[in-house]
């Protein structure tokens, strides 16, 4: 970092000093995943930015009736220190990390239990959020009906053999003319196939499917090779595709049937959408409780650099 930009940095810190290299450093890692010494100056304004945005809510907040209801235990803030402390292998590292960054273990829990006493306040406030009710979820259902579906799946069954030039019987050609074989032994009329596909699996296959006829079970799309897939998803019901080659060999393919995608149930979806609609209805609280909070606060306003 240059010293005109650290100068900067340092001017936005205000009598804070160390709150807010703490948001600073948070700010950081969270968009860069680096510190602000290793930020370039474009990083590290941005950086600067969401730095002060994130402490001039924190102070409001902490500045409300609210915040003078919440206290933080010793074992909380020790807690807190103590996961920051794990994430480095030994005492000395952490403390030179926290020095690098113009922290200390005294600054460092000052944030922390701004952090904390921020965090407790916003969870209250969310709890005042009015509760959803079935008439909710029920309207939540009915208006996302084309959203709360189950993608379409279909049941397979696989041969595989693989390829080993090692092996005059593994080489590609002799593989393919094998493949090709069991392909016109199978047909395409799929009550022939049901019959045949599974016992031809148990013969030739090489996967551990074999055991099982080749199934490989229901499957969405992009759960198998590419190649396979593409296949799979091709093919009617009850007909055999392939040869085709993956990285593990050469397969034939049955599409056992196709299950198409279908709306959930509501009874199947309830618990999801009470989950989507709580979460969101606790963010509206939050920030009408915040605008509130800024509408009635006197606050000078921060130093942009």
């Amino acid at each position: 970092m240059s010293a005109a930009i650290t100068a900067r940095c340092d001017s936005d810190l205000g009598d804070l000093d160390g709150v807010a290299r703490y948001h600073l450093l948070r700010a950081a890692s969270e968009r860069f995943q680096r510190e602000p010494a290793a930020l370039s100056e474009s990083q590290l304004r941005e950086a600067l930015g969401r730095a002060r945005k994130s402490l001039e809510i924190e102070s409001l907040v902490l500045a409300s009736p609210e915040a003078h209801q919440v206290l933080i235990r010793s074992r909380q803030l020790e807690g807190a220190v103590a996961a920051l402390r794990a994430r480095y292998p030994d005492s000395d590292a952490f403390l030179k990390d926290l020095g690098r960054n113009g922290l200390d273990l005294e600054t460092l829990g000052l944030a922390l239990r701004r952090e904390l006493t921020f965090d407790a306040v916003m969870q209250r406030v969310a709890a005042q959020q009015v509760q959803v009710d079935d008439i909710d979820l029920r309207l939540y259902y009915e208006l996302h009906r084309g959203r709360l579906t189950s993608p379409e799946r279909r049941t397979a069954r696989h041969i595989l053999i693989t390829l080993n030039d090692d092996f005059e019987e593994n080489r590609r050609d002799p593989v393919l003319a094998r493949m090709e074989a069991l392909r016109e032994r199978l047909g395409d009329r799929p009550a022939v196939v049901a019959r045949h596909f599974p016992d031809l699996a148990r013969q030739h296959s090489e996967c551990p499917t074999a055991l099982e006829g080749g199934r490989l079970g229901a499957v969405r799309r992009g759960q198998l090779y590419p190649e396979l897939d593409a296949l799979l998803f091709r093919l009617g019901e009850g007909l055999v595709g392939g040869p085709v080659e993956s990285e593990l060999g050469v397969h034939l393919l049955w599409c056992e049937r196709i299950h198409p995608e279908r709306v959930l149930p509501f009874a199947k979806v309830r618990d999801s959408i009470r989950q989507v609609l709580t979460e969101r209805r606790r963010r509206d609280c939050q920030k009408a409780w915040l605008a509130a909070l800024r509408q009635t606060a006197s606050l000078t306003p921060s130093t942009h650099p």
